[in-house]
């Protein structure tokens, strides 16, 4: 059935004459008359009588009015749903965020500022890890995901918001935490706190990798179960940890943060989306995260 027929059964009913309904479709009387007529013969039935007074219902065609009307008023709603889901302005927005990057002051902002300005798209949170939020990706559970790169799957793409320098994380009474920024040699010889790297290969690599430019390999202690773990391990006195900056905000009693100089590794964080190109609400929470992200580098 053509959805237009229906329009054309509705407006005749609405202005109770073939003329005013055709003026109002801006269409001539004749092409409605045989479009009614072929409507009728779909259906089986007549849907009105006509008379010099103009058209009216008859029993059926009064009986499917109702009808009618809901068909069409689901149509303008379908076509609303779509241009909004197009734009970016309905819908849901799935977010996966990798480990600690949930403490970043910028994502709570981020979605707090979407929120504002989209109020009607649902937004879901999911916490994991960057090897398992990249599956969730490519099995469609999440639409988007805050990672540290790389991702383990050539087909994830990877779009960067962040790549902040990190700290070195030190148990309050030691003798370093006197010192405002140190080293990574200074640490050399203590307990190396760190995740494992199944958690985030990129990170895992990039601190290895600097602390063998200043000349050492570290000597593991416990590990960490997640990036943020290492924090309040190294304030229990299990030993020392590198850190992106933003986890020094947890300000565990017990732990004291210093900025390093020399070689130091960087804390990348990227939104993660299984196509190159972002579209919809996807699109509008990444130009935010990176409006913020952009804000923060400068401060």
């Amino acid at each position: 059935m053509d959805l237009r027929h229906l329009r054309y059964f509705v407006a005749i009913a609405d202005h109770g004459s073939f003329t005013q309904a055709a003026e109002a479709l801006h269409i001539e009387q004749p092409p409605l008359s045989q479009q009614i007529k072929a409507l009728e013969t779909e259906l089986g039935l007549k849907l009105f009588t006509r008379s010099r007074r103009g058209a009216s219902l008859t029993d059926t065609g009064a009986q499917l009015l109702e009808q009618a009307r809901t068909i069409l008023t689901l149509e303008r709603q379908f076509h609303q749903l779509a241009q909004g889901l197009a734009r970016g302005e309905q819908g849901r927005l799935r977010i996966g965020m990798a480990g600690a990057v949930a403490m970043l002051p910028l994502i709570p902002r981020a979605i707090r500022a979407f929120r504002e300005r989209w109020p009607e798209i649902l937004i879901t949170l999911e916490e994991s890890n960057t090897p398992a939020l990249c599956e969730a990706l490519r099995e469609r559970r999440v639409d988007i995901a805050i990672v540290r790169p790389p991702a383990p799957d050539p087909g994830i793409s990877l779009h960067l918001l962040l790549d902040e320098p990190t700290m070195i994380a030190i148990p309050k009474g030691h003798p370093l935490s006197e010192h405002h920024t140190l080293k990574l040699s200074d640490v050399a010889k203590e307990p190396f706190l760190i995740f494992d790297r199944t958690i985030g290969p990129g990170f895992y690599d990039a601190i290895i990798a600097a602390c063998q430019q200043a000349g050492f390999t570290p000597h593991f202690g416990q590990s960490a179960p997640q990036i943020a773990a290492t924090v309040p391990m190294v304030a229990a006195g299990l030993g020392v940890s590198v850190v992106p900056a933003y986890l020094s905000q947890i300000h565990a009693d017990g732990a004291t943060f210093h900025p390093i100089s020399g070689p130091a590794p960087r804390a990348t964080i990227s939104l993660a989306s299984r196509d190159p190109d972002l579209t919809g609400p996807s699109f509008n929470f990444y130009q935010i995260l990176l409006k913020l992200a952009e804000a923060s580098s400068r401060t």
